[in-house]
């Protein structure tokens, strides 16, 4: 399985474990979000997602070694690179001299990284299952057990998997617009909501906001052919 390593950026997606849907509600889709910063913020920047009734998609980019090796070295207290506020997350890592934690001279390894980061993935399947089994009484696993996960390359590829992250609710009929599906990143975007995914960064690669939805007005012209776009 490809590892999940620090700097690099990564499709990642899951399914359900069978034929039945893993949120079946708004409230689910509320509460697998408040569960994805909780655990995945702290390791990774997030530039979209995409809920759907039986799978998911993010893109995100693994954060630098550096922070990730300050959380494993202060597990105990990782919950203060987090400030939770209904149900929001504020990020107090990039404003962190990650000089002031007191690091271990014992050396991390790459294993251990990278153990870290998926462990972050399975805790936060196994909470968000936990919850799940006992609203709607049923036992055993929800996701497939070992996600999926795609490196990205390069900025072309990169983008593209952004638009293909948002479409996917076109794609498979559940809606015609963008923004007509509450449950991906694509309205909060455009509409310059505050949370946490990397907007600005992801406006940045894209040449503002205009741009951004430009490329992805154009992948609905071309459904079964991804479009290859000419990015600035």
């Amino acid at each position: 399985m490809i590892p999940l390593t620090p700097g690099n950026s990564f499709h990642i997606f899951n399914h359900a474990n069978g034929f039945e849907n893993v949120f079946c509600n708004a409230e689910n889709f509320r509460y697998f979000l408040e569960k994805y910063w909780l655990y995945i913020y702290p390791v990774a920047e997030t530039y979209a997602y995409c809920l759907m009734p039986n799978h998911f998609h993010v893109v995100v980019r693994i954060r630098k070694r550096q922070v990730i090796e300050a959380l494993i070295r202060n597990k105990n207290s990782s919950m203060n690179y987090l400030d939770l506020n209904f149900g929001k997350v504020k990020s107090v890592i990039s404003n962190r001299n990650t000089d002031d934690v007191n690091f271990s001279k014992v050396k991390i390894s790459d294993s251990q990284v990278e153990k870290y980061i998926s462990r972050q993935f399975a805790n936060l399947f196994s909470c968000y299952t936990q919850s799940f089994n006992k609203v709607y009484h049923r036992r055993g696993s929800l996701f497939i057990k070992n996600f999926k996960r795609e490196p990205i390359n390069d900025k072309q590829h990169f983008l593209n998997v952004v638009v293909y992250t948002h479409r996917n609710p076109i794609h498979h009929g559940f809606c015609k617009e963008y923004n007509e599906w509450d449950f991906s990143s694509y309205n909060e975007i455009v509409e310059g909501n505050d949370n946490p995914v990397e907007m600005i960064k992801l406006l940045k690669m894209t040449g503002g906001i205009k741009l951004f939805m430009d490329i992805h007005r154009l992948a609905l012209r071309t459904v079964e052919n991804f479009p290859e776009f000419d990015i600035p």
